[in-house]
């Protein structure tokens, strides 16, 4: 009986493995129909990409004219833009691209700025940058706020 289950024990890993192995080959098989799939899907995205209107984001409230306004008065200008490479990834409904260099809004501007609940102000580069706090997507991008 010990012998029998020591065998079992050993030949699991490889019984494991193979079924693995096994699973990945198939989803190999069909990933090229998938892709296909989520290009066309990508395709449809790009065309409604200037609406806008995304159900899962947040209407922010505040226009670019008025962030501006708010950090000329608090004296917040003068930052430097991201580079390029970060600044592509830094979009609407993306998370925010890991290693960028985010600092927060200092209270006296933040105090004038819009409150949603669930949602951070932050300043990336010299853009005004709206993140959701659970999952660190981004809502709102107003670019070059603080330039």
């Amino acid at each position: 009986m010990k012998k029998t289950m020591l065998t079992l024990l050993l030949l699991l890993p490889f019984a494991l493995t193979s079924a693995f192995t096994h699973a990945d080959s198939d989803k190999s098989n069909g990933k090229s129909h998938q892709n296909s799939n989520q290009k066309s899907h990508g395709k449809d995205k790009k065309n409604n990409k200037g609406s806008g209107h995304d159900s899962n984001l947040l209407s922010v409230t505040i226009t670019f004219d008025q962030a501006r306004g708010l950090a000329v008065t608090h004296g917040l200008t003068g930052y430097s833009t991201l580079p390029p490479g970060i600044t592509k990834n830094l979009v609407r409904g993306k998370p925010l691209p890991p290693g960028i260099a985010k600092k927060v809004v200092p209270v006296s501007m933040l105090n004038s700025l819009p409150h949603y609940p669930g949602y951070e102000w932050y300043i990336a580069g010299d853009d005004l940058v709206l993140v959701a706090v659970a999952t660190a997507v981004v809502n709102t991008v107003l670019s070059g706020v603080f330039n």
